[in-house]
């Protein structure tokens, strides 16, 4: 049984209502220090509320439970988006978690040393509060601000840009000939989706092929080979994975997506461990193989209103939909406390806090290809461990 804490006078403030800041809060509870979910959105899983509706899980649903509750075995093996939603719902009852919702923190700073607060953390938030605590978890999440490259004459261009957190689903869509951007699996499942949503014609723009695996094969699930592979050395499962791939993935280089090469830091876990996770196939083989998803060069430019690719092809499209990632956003809030990398990425993660900035833990900021929903949990656990320790 996990060791309680006196609760301090004043919480532990966790910044973000997603997965990551709901576990966290939740495991800090298990060891008796009150924690308060700070969420700028008007309720918890806000950014999941708000993806496509064709989302699912890439993930089982036995792996991708947060400590203290199961999912619903009713929400089957490939969890949707709306039925994750609700088990966040749940999981915030079972634990009886303390949010707020519809506060936003916007920076975070030391207290000064001669104050009556010396040695906590302050947060400035919605309405000019300020919030003071003896630690900070900040949990806003590794999709948090949409990012949409500046392609030259991108303002000129006469038709629809769209990045993939502004995707609904197909239907305003149909009969329109669009244009995905983005190797990644959102790309893939926003193509796959317009496709089957009866869009007049697809194109999927790919700079770098990626590797696609299965979800599942024979019942076994890519994750769970994924969690066996994180001891082994990279190189080593970049030769095996390429073996496996020969008999098992799919390949469609004739269609314009070659498989791509295992050497020289491309095979896939050397690619995920760089951040390229690979395409889990929920319907993009098939499509493509159909030939109702077509491949393409990647985007360079604009011109007038025709996306002009990297092979010097000019083609026609009304709406281009970037499917282009995400940035952490983080420079407002901590970027003044030397905590984050030169891509705005935290320094340390988890349990870790810098010697600079004791007390101030970041989690979910990386996309392990063991699964993010797993790894929180086990980052939950390993912060609430520390941060307890450190109130002793």
């Amino acid at each position: 049984m996990a060791d309680k804490t006196p609760t301090p006078p004043t919480p532990v403030y966790v910044i973000g209502g997603g997965p990551g800041g709901l576990a966290t809060a939740a495991a800090l509870g298990e060891r008796g220090v009150r924690a308060v979910v700070v969420e700028k959105g008007h309720a918890v899983a806000g950014a999941w509320r708000t993806h496509y509706d064709r989302l699912q899980l890439h993930t089982t649903r036995r792996m991708s439970a947060l400590p203290g509750l199961a999912i619903p075995r009713s929400y089957g093996r490939w969890v949707g988006r709306d039925n994750l939603v609700r088990y966040l719902e749940q999981y915030v009852e079972r634990h009886q978690l303390e949010c707020v919702t519809g506060v936003a923190v916007s920076r975070i700073e030391r207290a000064p040393a001669d104050g009556p607060a010396a040695g906590n953390w302050v947060l400035h938030a919605t309405g000019g509060r300020e919030l003071t605590a003896p630690a900070v978890v900040v949990a806003t999440g590794y999709h948090h601000a949409p990012h949409l490259p500046e392609w030259p004459g991108l303002t000129e261009y006469a038709g629809e840009v769209l990045h993939a957190a502004e995707y609904r689903d197909a239907g305003p869509y149909r009969g329109k000939d669009v244009l995905v951007v983005g190797a990644g699996n959102s790309g893939a499942e926003i193509a796959t989706d317009l496709a089957d949503g009866g869009a007049g014609r697809v194109r999927w723009a790919v700079r770098t092929p990626p590797h696609i695996v299965r979800r599942s094969r024979l019942g076994w699930s890519a994750q769970r080979s994924a969690v066996l592979a994180r001891r082994m050395p990279v190189g080593v499962m970049d030769h095996a994975s390429a073996a496996r791939a020969k008999f098992c993935a799919p390949d469609l280089a004739e269609h314009g997506l070659p498989r791509p090469a295992s050497a020289g830091g491309a095979g896939l876990y050397s690619r995920a461990r760089a951040g390229a996770i690979p395409v889990r196939d929920a319907g993009i083989v098939r499509a493509v193989r159909a030939g109702r998803v077509e491949v393409v060069a990647a985007v360079e430019s604009f011109d007038g209103d025709k996306p002009v690719l990297v092979d010097g092809s000019r083609i026609d499209s009304e709406v281009v939909i970037a499917a282009t990632g995400y940035r952490p956003g983080l420079d407002q809030l901590v970027g003044h406390l030397d905590v984050l990398d030169a891509h705005g990425r935290p320094r340390v993660h988890g349990a870790r806090s810098l010697a600079t900035a004791p007390g101030l833990h970041f989690t979910g900021y990386t996309n392990p290809v063991s699964g993010m929903l797993r790894e929180l949990g086990i980052d939950a656990r390993k912060i609430a461990k520390r941060v307890s320790r450190e109130l002793r």
